[in-house]
């Protein structure tokens, strides 16, 4: 099985083209945040390469943004090709079935300072998911 889910920014702008056959299709990077932190403290990012095609493509040409917030679901794909230099080459990349924007940069930013706000006034977010009975 090759399934893959990658949550993270777009790191870089969308390009989009069409084939000669009338096919669209985009690259982009994500920017994925590692599980753990490196030695400083800091959590290392990955840029991985996607490619969408047809309406997923057009979706997230129209959409998405460099610095969007993204979640990305298909599967891993390898291919190869000759540089100028005549070296075979080797490019790993997420082929993408869906493609979830979830939220600008100036939304989450919105989202952060009205949580200060309600802060400020006194109110507290409860987590309360433990004491549900369902």
């Amino acid at each position: 099985m090759n399934k893959v889910i990658e949550i993270g920014r777009i790191a870089t702008d969308i390009e989009s083209k069409v084939t000669q056959s009338g096919i669209s299709w985009a690259t982009f990077k994500i920017a994925v945040n590692r599980r753990f932190k490196n030695a400083e403290g800091k959590r290392d990012a990955d840029f991985i390469p996607v490619v969408a095609w047809r309406q997923t493509a057009d979706y997230v040409k129209q959409y998405g943004h460099k610095g969007d917030r993204v979640a990305v679901c298909g599967s891993v794909q390898v291919r190869s090709y000759d540089a100028q230099d005549g070296q075979k080459r080797y490019v790993t990349e997420i082929n993408a079935d869906e493609i979830e924007l979830l939220g600008s940069r100036s939304e989450n930013a919105q989202t952060s300072t009205q949580a200060q706000s309600m802060e400020q006034q006194g109110f507290t977010e409860v987590d309360d998911s433990d004491t549900l009975p369902f």
